[in-house]
């Protein structure tokens, strides 16, 4: 009777909890988590996670992300595949591949990347009432 509350309840914190890299921090390989990140230090591989990664201001990653969403002040390089967000805040510096479906950038991001904007697929109703599908295009 109460092991099921209390696994549910284990459950949802852990993917509501979030990881931390601290400043001075290296860690060198592949993270794989159900958790979001922060990462302040220096990640040298791949980041794979279903939720948010923030790179704070001191936040490097050499290597892979993927992730729903980013949000990065720090620098980046490599390969960043994102199936929702990714957010460039004026102090961040991005160097490679991503691939999103929605960017944000602030004044003064640094963006040397090749992008590919991922378009979702809408349903178009013509006059005759029939539906046609059509890739949205972004910029």
């Amino acid at each position: 009777m109460f092991s099921d509350t209390k696994k549910g309840k284990m459950a949802t914190e852990t993917l509501t909890q979030q990881n931390t890299i601290a400043q001075g921090t290296t860690f060198t390989g592949d993270i794989v988590s159900d958790g979001d990140f922060r990462i302040e230090g220096t990640v040298q591989g791949n980041v794979k996670t279903p939720g948010k990664v923030v790179l704070g201001k001191t936040g490097i990653i050499k290597g892979t992300l993927t992730s729903a969403n980013a949000d990065i002040e720090g620098k980046f390089s490599g390969k960043l595949i994102l199936s929702d967000t990714l957010s460039l805040r004026s102090s961040a510096y991005v160097d490679g591949e991503v691939e999103v479906a929605k960017l944000a950038v602030e004044p003064g991001a640094n963006f040397n990347a090749t992008c590919v904007m991922k378009g979702a697929i809408k349903e178009l109703s013509n006059g005759g009432g029939q539906r046609t599908q059509k890739e949205e295009q972004s910029a």
